[in-house]
Protein backbone atom coordinates (compact mmCIF):
# COMPACT_ATOMS: atom_id res chain seq x y z
CA UNK A 1 0.00 0.00 0.00
CA UNK A 2 1.41 3.37 -0.56
CA UNK A 3 1.19 6.54 1.33
CA UNK A 4 -2.10 7.84 3.23
CA UNK A 5 -3.50 11.40 2.83
CA UNK A 6 -5.23 12.60 5.96
CA UNK A 7 -7.51 15.55 4.71
CA UNK A 8 -9.38 18.33 5.87
CA UNK A 9 -13.13 17.90 5.70
CA UNK A 10 -13.07 21.48 4.14
CA UNK A 11 -10.99 20.25 1.72
CA UNK A 12 -13.16 17.29 0.93
CA UNK A 13 -15.90 20.32 0.62
CA UNK A 14 -14.49 22.34 -1.31
CA UNK A 15 -13.48 19.95 -4.08
CA UNK A 16 -16.96 18.95 -4.22
CA UNK A 17 -18.58 22.31 -4.81
CA UNK A 18 -16.25 23.08 -8.08
CA UNK A 19 -18.56 23.26 -10.64
CA UNK A 20 -17.01 22.73 -14.12
CA UNK A 21 -19.74 25.36 -15.75
CA UNK A 22 -19.35 23.85 -19.26
CA UNK A 23 -15.83 23.55 -18.59
CA UNK A 24 -13.58 20.42 -19.61
CA UNK A 25 -11.88 20.58 -16.65
CA UNK A 26 -10.95 22.74 -13.17
CA UNK A 27 -7.25 22.08 -12.07
CA UNK A 28 -5.44 23.28 -8.60
CA UNK A 29 -2.75 22.43 -5.87
CA UNK A 30 -3.14 20.89 -2.84
CA UNK A 31 -1.51 21.97 0.25
CA UNK A 32 0.16 20.57 3.22
CA UNK A 33 2.43 19.10 5.48
CA UNK A 34 4.71 15.88 4.65
CA UNK A 35 5.56 13.28 7.12
CA UNK A 36 7.85 10.34 7.30
CA UNK A 37 4.44 8.26 7.15
CA UNK A 38 1.48 10.15 6.29
CA UNK A 39 0.60 13.44 4.54
CA UNK A 40 -1.50 15.87 5.66
CA UNK A 41 -3.87 18.14 3.35
CA UNK A 42 -4.99 21.13 5.04
CA UNK A 43 -6.03 23.39 1.88
CA UNK A 44 -6.60 23.32 -1.95
CA UNK A 45 -7.04 25.90 -4.63
CA UNK A 46 -8.18 25.90 -8.04
CA UNK A 47 -5.36 27.12 -10.62
CA UNK A 48 -7.67 31.11 -11.93
CA UNK A 49 -7.89 30.56 -15.63
CA UNK A 50 -5.71 33.08 -18.07
CA UNK A 51 -8.79 35.28 -19.89
CA UNK A 52 -7.77 33.94 -23.15
CA UNK A 53 -8.34 30.67 -22.39
CA UNK A 54 -12.01 31.03 -21.05
CA UNK A 55 -13.45 30.06 -24.82
CA UNK A 56 -11.46 27.26 -25.45
CA UNK A 57 -12.10 25.84 -21.77
CA UNK A 58 -15.63 26.25 -22.42
CA UNK A 59 -15.33 23.69 -25.33
CA UNK A 60 -16.62 20.45 -25.04
CA UNK A 61 -14.15 17.83 -26.84
CA UNK A 62 -11.45 20.14 -25.68
CA UNK A 63 -8.51 17.95 -25.58
CA UNK A 64 -6.20 17.44 -22.52
CA UNK A 65 -2.87 18.98 -23.85
CA UNK A 66 -4.48 22.72 -22.96
CA UNK A 67 -3.81 22.13 -19.30
CA UNK A 68 -1.36 25.21 -19.21
CA UNK A 69 1.76 23.90 -17.57
CA UNK A 70 3.36 27.03 -17.32
CA UNK A 71 0.54 29.15 -16.35
CA UNK A 72 -0.15 26.14 -13.57
CA UNK A 73 3.33 26.51 -12.70
CA UNK A 74 3.53 30.31 -12.76
CA UNK A 75 0.28 29.56 -9.60
CA UNK A 76 2.23 27.02 -7.58
CA UNK A 77 5.13 29.47 -7.18
CA UNK A 78 3.20 32.28 -6.29
CA UNK A 79 1.16 30.01 -3.52
CA UNK A 80 4.41 28.68 -2.17
CA UNK A 81 5.35 32.01 -1.09
CA UNK A 82 2.27 32.68 0.32
CA UNK A 83 3.07 29.10 3.01
CA UNK A 84 4.95 29.52 6.14
CA UNK A 85 7.45 27.12 7.28
CA UNK A 86 5.97 23.72 7.68
CA UNK A 87 3.71 23.65 4.80
CA UNK A 88 4.29 22.92 0.94
CA UNK A 89 2.64 22.63 -2.45
CA UNK A 90 1.67 18.47 -1.79
CA UNK A 91 0.60 18.02 -5.65
CA UNK A 92 -2.50 18.51 -7.87
CA UNK A 93 -6.22 17.89 -8.32
CA UNK A 94 -8.25 18.19 -11.65
CA UNK A 95 -11.83 17.85 -11.54
CA UNK A 96 -13.57 16.51 -14.93
CA UNK A 97 -16.28 14.84 -16.70
CA UNK A 98 -16.26 11.14 -16.65
CA UNK A 99 -14.93 11.28 -20.62
CA UNK A 100 -11.75 12.74 -19.83
CA UNK A 101 -10.93 10.47 -17.09
CA UNK A 102 -7.85 8.59 -18.93
CA UNK A 103 -6.63 11.65 -20.67
CA UNK A 104 -5.38 13.47 -17.78
CA UNK A 105 -3.41 11.15 -15.72
CA UNK A 106 0.43 11.70 -18.01
CA UNK A 107 -0.54 15.63 -18.19
CA UNK A 108 -1.13 15.44 -14.69
CA UNK A 109 2.18 13.81 -14.19
CA UNK A 110 4.81 15.89 -15.97
CA UNK A 111 2.38 19.08 -14.67
CA UNK A 112 3.60 17.59 -10.67
CA UNK A 113 7.46 17.41 -12.02
CA UNK A 114 7.41 20.60 -13.66
CA UNK A 115 6.00 22.58 -10.80
CA UNK A 116 8.39 20.56 -8.47
CA UNK A 117 11.79 21.65 -11.14
CA UNK A 118 10.42 25.43 -11.06
CA UNK A 119 10.54 25.83 -7.14
CA UNK A 120 13.42 23.93 -6.37
CA UNK A 121 15.14 26.67 -8.39
CA UNK A 122 14.40 29.12 -6.11
CA UNK A 123 14.50 27.75 -3.23
CA UNK A 124 17.69 27.60 -0.41
CA UNK A 125 17.44 24.20 0.90
CA UNK A 126 16.91 21.14 -0.97
CA UNK A 127 14.97 17.51 -0.18
CA UNK A 128 17.76 15.59 0.85
CA UNK A 129 16.13 13.49 3.64
CA UNK A 130 12.68 14.79 2.73
CA UNK A 131 9.49 12.72 1.53
CA UNK A 132 9.66 13.01 -2.35
CA UNK A 133 6.27 11.83 -3.28
CA UNK A 134 3.68 14.07 -4.71
CA UNK A 135 0.50 13.06 -5.28
CA UNK A 136 -2.44 13.64 -8.22
CA UNK A 137 -5.79 13.78 -7.35
CA UNK A 138 -8.34 13.30 -9.83
CA UNK A 139 -12.42 13.58 -9.27
CA UNK A 140 -15.15 12.72 -11.50
CA UNK A 141 -17.83 15.38 -11.43
CA UNK A 142 -21.18 12.97 -12.22
CA UNK A 143 -19.78 10.01 -9.78
CA UNK A 144 -17.84 11.55 -7.30
CA UNK A 145 -15.17 9.00 -7.52
CA UNK A 146 -11.56 10.00 -6.95
CA UNK A 147 -8.31 8.49 -8.17
CA UNK A 148 -5.17 9.10 -5.92
CA UNK A 149 -2.21 8.57 -7.01
CA UNK A 150 1.69 9.79 -6.01
CA UNK A 151 4.84 9.79 -7.89
CA UNK A 152 8.69 10.11 -6.82
CA UNK A 153 9.60 13.60 -7.91
CA UNK A 154 13.50 12.64 -7.06
CA UNK A 155 12.81 9.55 -10.19
CA UNK A 156 12.11 11.09 -12.99
CA UNK A 157 11.23 7.45 -14.84
CA UNK A 158 8.55 7.21 -11.76
CA UNK A 159 5.60 5.06 -12.01
CA UNK A 160 2.60 5.93 -10.43
CA UNK A 161 1.66 4.45 -6.80
CA UNK A 162 -1.63 3.81 -5.73
CA UNK A 163 -2.37 5.99 -2.42
CA UNK A 164 -5.37 6.10 0.39
CA UNK A 165 -7.67 9.50 0.78
CA UNK A 166 -9.17 9.82 4.22
CA UNK A 167 -10.92 12.74 5.09
CA UNK A 168 -10.70 13.65 8.32
CA UNK A 169 -13.22 16.64 10.25
CA UNK A 170 -10.62 19.72 12.36
CA UNK A 171 -7.54 18.57 11.13
CA UNK A 172 -5.47 21.40 11.88
CA UNK A 173 -7.09 22.79 14.69
CA UNK A 174 -4.54 21.80 17.13
CA UNK A 175 -1.14 22.44 14.99
CA UNK A 176 1.96 23.49 16.72
CA UNK A 177 3.52 26.97 15.93
CA UNK A 178 6.98 28.35 16.26
CA UNK A 179 7.81 31.42 16.19
CA UNK A 180 11.59 32.97 16.01
CA UNK A 181 12.88 36.36 15.04
CA UNK A 182 16.10 35.72 13.36
CA UNK A 183 18.21 38.76 13.10
CA UNK A 184 20.61 38.74 9.69
CA UNK A 185 23.63 40.72 8.90
CA UNK A 186 24.39 39.34 5.04
CA UNK A 187 27.19 41.01 2.88
CA UNK A 188 26.81 39.39 -0.49
CA UNK A 189 29.35 40.74 -3.23
CA UNK A 190 29.00 41.44 -6.89
CA UNK A 191 31.92 39.98 -8.71
CA UNK A 192 33.02 42.61 -11.54
CA UNK A 193 33.81 38.80 -13.88
CA UNK A 194 30.30 37.64 -13.12
CA UNK A 195 29.06 41.37 -14.82
CA UNK A 196 26.85 39.20 -17.28
CA UNK A 197 24.69 37.58 -14.49
CA UNK A 198 21.59 38.55 -13.36
CA UNK A 199 21.27 41.17 -9.86
CA UNK A 200 18.78 38.08 -8.81
CA UNK A 201 21.12 35.17 -9.98
CA UNK A 202 24.25 36.99 -7.89
CA UNK A 203 22.41 37.65 -4.46
CA UNK A 204 21.04 33.70 -4.63
CA UNK A 205 24.55 32.80 -4.89
CA UNK A 206 25.58 34.61 -2.10
CA UNK A 207 21.72 33.24 -0.19
CA UNK A 208 23.24 29.92 -0.85
CA UNK A 209 26.10 30.29 1.75
CA UNK A 210 24.16 32.11 4.20
CA UNK A 211 21.97 29.08 4.13
CA UNK A 212 24.50 27.02 4.60
CA UNK A 213 24.89 28.74 8.06
CA UNK A 214 21.02 28.38 9.21
CA UNK A 215 20.72 24.47 8.02
CA UNK A 216 24.21 23.71 10.48
CA UNK A 217 22.75 26.93 13.21
CA UNK A 218 22.09 25.61 16.76
CA UNK A 219 18.21 25.61 17.27
CA UNK A 220 16.56 26.82 21.58
CA UNK A 221 13.45 25.70 21.43
CA UNK A 222 11.84 27.73 24.24
CA UNK A 223 15.38 28.29 25.42
CA UNK A 224 16.30 24.74 25.23
CA UNK A 225 18.66 22.76 22.85
CA UNK A 226 16.39 19.06 22.71
CA UNK A 227 17.68 15.89 20.91
CA UNK A 228 16.53 16.06 17.81
CA UNK A 229 14.76 12.41 18.04
CA UNK A 230 13.03 13.63 21.53
CA UNK A 231 8.99 14.66 21.29
CA UNK A 232 8.55 17.73 21.21
CA UNK A 233 5.24 17.39 23.60
CA UNK A 234 7.45 15.78 26.20
CA UNK A 235 7.63 18.12 28.44
CA UNK A 236 3.93 19.71 28.02
CA UNK A 237 2.61 15.85 28.03
CA UNK A 238 4.06 15.63 31.75
CA UNK A 239 3.21 18.32 33.38
CA UNK A 240 -0.73 18.35 32.02
CA UNK A 241 -0.93 14.60 33.20
CA UNK A 242 -3.51 12.70 30.26
CA UNK A 243 -5.25 15.78 29.37
CA UNK A 244 -4.99 16.34 25.51
CA UNK A 245 -2.70 18.95 24.14
CA UNK A 246 -5.05 21.31 21.89
CA UNK A 247 -2.99 23.80 20.80
CA UNK A 248 0.90 24.99 21.87
CA UNK A 249 3.19 27.60 20.48
CA UNK A 250 7.16 27.24 21.06
CA UNK A 251 9.86 30.05 20.88
CA UNK A 252 12.58 29.18 18.75
CA UNK A 253 16.32 30.70 18.23
CA UNK A 254 18.82 30.10 16.35
CA UNK A 255 22.87 30.34 16.88
CA UNK A 256 24.71 30.57 13.90
CA UNK A 257 27.84 32.06 15.41
CA UNK A 258 28.43 28.61 17.58
CA UNK A 259 29.62 26.75 13.79
CA UNK A 260 32.86 29.02 13.97
CA UNK A 261 35.14 26.01 15.73
CA UNK A 262 38.66 24.25 14.61
CA UNK A 263 36.69 21.89 12.03
CA UNK A 264 35.65 24.65 10.32
CA UNK A 265 38.28 26.44 8.73
CA UNK A 266 37.89 29.93 6.89
CA UNK A 267 39.90 31.15 4.12
CA UNK A 268 40.29 34.81 3.55
CA UNK A 269 40.10 35.29 -0.35
CA UNK A 270 40.48 39.14 -2.31
CA UNK A 271 37.84 39.24 -4.86
CA UNK A 272 37.69 42.15 -7.74
CA UNK A 273 33.94 43.32 -7.65
CA UNK A 274 31.56 45.79 -8.84
CA UNK A 275 29.43 46.40 -5.72
CA UNK A 276 27.42 44.49 -3.21
CA UNK A 277 23.99 43.84 -1.61
CA UNK A 278 23.82 43.91 2.40
CA UNK A 279 20.60 42.41 3.88
CA UNK A 280 20.50 43.42 7.01
CA UNK A 281 17.63 43.74 10.09
CA UNK A 282 15.02 41.24 12.00
CA UNK A 283 12.87 38.69 10.11
CA UNK A 284 9.71 37.42 12.03
CA UNK A 285 9.73 33.78 10.92
CA UNK A 286 6.60 31.46 11.55
CA UNK A 287 6.26 27.54 10.92
CA UNK A 288 3.28 24.79 11.75
CA UNK A 289 3.59 21.32 12.06
CA UNK A 290 0.36 18.63 12.94
CA UNK A 291 0.55 17.47 16.72
CA UNK A 292 0.27 14.00 16.01
CA UNK A 293 3.47 12.73 17.71
CA UNK A 294 5.76 15.56 16.80
CA UNK A 295 9.27 15.24 17.03
CA UNK A 296 12.19 18.00 17.69
CA UNK A 297 13.72 17.63 14.18
CA UNK A 298 10.14 18.26 12.54
CA UNK A 299 10.12 21.30 14.61
CA UNK A 300 13.54 22.54 13.62
CA UNK A 301 13.21 21.24 10.02
CA UNK A 302 9.94 24.13 9.47
CA UNK A 303 11.49 26.64 10.95
CA UNK A 304 14.39 26.40 9.19
CA UNK A 305 12.46 26.56 5.64
CA UNK A 306 10.73 29.86 6.82
CA UNK A 307 14.01 31.51 7.30
CA UNK A 308 15.68 30.43 4.40
CA UNK A 309 11.91 31.07 2.51
CA UNK A 310 11.26 34.27 3.53
CA UNK A 311 14.39 36.06 3.00
CA UNK A 312 14.34 34.42 -0.65
CA UNK A 313 11.22 35.45 -1.26
CA UNK A 314 11.58 39.18 0.13
CA UNK A 315 14.24 39.75 -2.36
CA UNK A 316 12.40 38.05 -5.72
CA UNK A 317 9.61 40.32 -4.62
CA UNK A 318 12.00 43.70 -4.55
CA UNK A 319 13.51 42.71 -7.26
CA UNK A 320 10.68 42.04 -9.50
CA UNK A 321 8.61 45.20 -8.12
CA UNK A 322 12.11 47.34 -9.50
CA UNK A 323 11.54 45.42 -13.42
CA UNK A 324 7.65 46.55 -13.23
CA UNK A 325 7.81 49.51 -12.16
CA UNK A 326 10.14 51.91 -14.68
CA UNK A 327 13.06 53.90 -13.29
CA UNK A 328 13.76 57.15 -14.26
CA UNK A 329 16.71 58.02 -14.99
CA UNK A 330 18.21 60.87 -12.95
CA UNK A 331 21.68 62.04 -13.27
CA UNK A 332 21.75 64.40 -9.68
CA UNK A 333 20.40 61.57 -7.82
CA UNK A 334 21.60 61.90 -4.20
CA UNK A 335 19.11 60.05 -2.28
CA UNK A 336 16.42 57.66 -3.06
CA UNK A 337 14.25 56.08 -0.62
CA UNK A 338 12.14 52.76 -0.99
CA UNK A 339 9.47 51.00 0.60
CA UNK A 340 10.59 47.16 1.47
CA UNK A 341 8.21 44.34 1.59
CA UNK A 342 7.01 43.31 5.11
CA UNK A 343 5.51 39.99 6.22
CA UNK A 344 1.16 40.18 6.64
CA UNK A 345 -0.36 36.62 8.38
CA UNK A 346 -3.68 35.91 7.69
CA UNK A 347 -6.04 33.09 9.11
CA UNK A 348 -7.51 30.09 7.87
CA UNK A 349 -11.17 30.02 9.01
CA UNK A 350 -11.65 27.20 11.45
CA UNK A 351 -7.77 26.69 11.98
CA UNK A 352 -4.52 27.68 14.22
CA UNK A 353 -2.82 27.67 11.13
CA UNK A 354 -1.75 30.98 9.06
CA UNK A 355 -0.95 31.88 5.75
CA UNK A 356 1.24 34.69 4.75
CA UNK A 357 1.46 37.48 2.22
CA UNK A 358 3.59 40.18 1.33
CA UNK A 359 2.89 43.79 1.23
CA UNK A 360 5.36 46.98 0.35
CA UNK A 361 4.70 50.02 2.29
CA UNK A 362 2.37 51.85 0.01
CA UNK A 363 0.14 48.99 -1.13
CA UNK A 364 -3.75 49.39 0.41
CA UNK A 365 -4.90 46.49 2.69
CA UNK A 366 -7.12 45.53 -0.19
CA UNK A 367 -4.54 44.17 -2.83
CA UNK A 368 -3.77 41.73 0.48
CA UNK A 369 -7.23 40.08 -0.40
CA UNK A 370 -7.15 40.36 -4.06
CA UNK A 371 -3.93 38.60 -3.93
CA UNK A 372 -5.74 35.94 -1.48
CA UNK A 373 -8.50 35.62 -3.60
CA UNK A 374 -7.01 35.28 -6.92
CA UNK A 375 -4.39 32.88 -5.35
CA UNK A 376 -5.87 30.61 -3.12
CA UNK A 377 -9.47 31.47 -4.05
CA UNK A 378 -10.24 32.51 -0.42
CA UNK A 379 -12.19 35.80 0.94
CA UNK A 380 -10.25 37.22 3.80
CA UNK A 381 -11.09 40.43 6.01
CA UNK A 382 -9.12 43.16 6.05
CA UNK A 383 -9.43 43.56 10.29
CA UNK A 384 -8.30 39.83 9.73
CA UNK A 385 -4.80 40.73 8.62
CA UNK A 386 -1.83 40.57 11.04
CA UNK A 387 1.24 42.62 10.33
CA UNK A 388 4.25 40.76 11.67
CA UNK A 389 6.78 43.68 11.10
CA UNK A 390 6.79 47.29 11.30
CA UNK A 391 6.72 49.16 7.76
CA UNK A 392 10.77 49.76 7.00
CA UNK A 393 12.28 51.73 4.47
CA UNK A 394 16.45 51.39 2.51
CA UNK A 395 18.22 54.16 0.70
CA UNK A 396 20.11 54.49 -2.34
CA UNK A 397 22.45 57.68 -2.65
CA UNK A 398 24.21 58.41 -5.83
CA UNK A 399 27.19 60.69 -6.50
CA UNK A 400 30.09 61.60 -8.71
CA UNK A 401 33.29 61.86 -6.47
CA UNK A 402 37.35 60.44 -7.22
CA UNK A 403 36.14 56.85 -6.90
CA UNK A 404 35.08 56.81 -10.49
CA UNK A 405 38.70 56.53 -11.08
CA UNK A 406 39.34 53.21 -9.39
CA UNK A 407 38.12 51.72 -12.54
CA UNK A 408 39.46 51.99 -15.55
CA UNK A 409 38.84 49.21 -17.49
CA UNK A 410 36.03 50.65 -19.80
CA UNK A 411 35.83 51.60 -23.08
CA UNK A 412 37.36 55.07 -23.81
CA UNK A 413 33.94 55.76 -25.41
CA UNK A 414 32.01 54.96 -22.92
CA UNK A 415 29.57 57.21 -20.98
CA UNK A 416 31.44 58.30 -17.43
CA UNK A 417 31.40 55.87 -14.70
CA UNK A 418 29.12 56.59 -11.59
CA UNK A 419 29.90 54.93 -8.88
CA UNK A 420 26.85 54.22 -6.32
CA UNK A 421 27.31 54.80 -2.62
CA UNK A 422 24.98 53.86 0.09
CA UNK A 423 25.88 51.31 2.91
CA UNK A 424 27.79 49.79 0.01
CA UNK A 425 29.43 51.46 -2.89
CA UNK A 426 28.64 49.74 -6.75
CA UNK A 427 30.83 51.05 -10.01
CA UNK A 428 28.98 50.92 -13.05
CA UNK A 429 30.63 49.64 -16.07
CA UNK A 430 28.21 50.85 -18.54
CA UNK A 431 27.75 49.46 -22.35
CA UNK A 432 25.27 50.57 -24.57
CA UNK A 433 23.79 47.26 -25.19
CA UNK A 434 22.90 46.30 -22.50
CA UNK A 435 22.75 49.69 -20.32
CA UNK A 436 18.98 49.90 -20.19
CA UNK A 437 18.80 46.20 -18.27
CA UNK A 438 21.45 46.93 -16.68
CA UNK A 439 20.38 49.90 -14.85
CA UNK A 440 17.33 48.14 -13.06
CA UNK A 441 20.22 45.74 -11.97
CA UNK A 442 22.02 48.78 -10.28
CA UNK A 443 19.65 50.11 -8.69
CA UNK A 444 18.46 46.96 -6.76
CA UNK A 445 21.97 46.46 -5.91
CA UNK A 446 22.03 49.64 -4.25
CA UNK A 447 19.46 48.78 -1.47
CA UNK A 448 20.56 48.25 1.75
CA UNK A 449 16.92 45.90 3.71
CA UNK A 450 16.37 46.86 7.01
CA UNK A 451 13.78 45.25 8.54
CA UNK A 452 12.83 45.64 12.41
CA UNK A 453 10.58 43.89 14.45
CA UNK A 454 7.96 45.43 16.94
Amino acid sequence: MGRTYIVEEAVGQYLSNINLQGKAFVSGLLIGQCSSQKDYVILATRTPPKEEQNESLSHPKVKSDILDEEWATEHANQVSRMLPGGLLVLGVFIVTTLELASDFQNVLRRLVFAIEKSMSKKRLWSFTEEVSERVILHICSSTKKILCRTYDIHDPKSSARPAEWKYQNGLSTSWISLQCTVHINIHIPLSSTSVNYTLEKNTKNGLVRWAKQIENGIFLINGQAKDENCDLLEGQKKSRGSAQVTHSSFDVRVLTQLLLNSDHRCTATVQICSGSVNLKGAVKCRAYIHSSKPKVKDAVQAIKRDILNTVADRCEILFEDLLLNEIPEKKDLKKEFHSLPHRVFVPIPGSTVMLCDYKFGDEPAEEITNHFIEMLDKIIQIEDLEIAEEISTAYMSSSMDSEASLDNTGDDDAQPKQPIKATIILKIQQNIGVITAFAVAVLAAGISFHYFSD
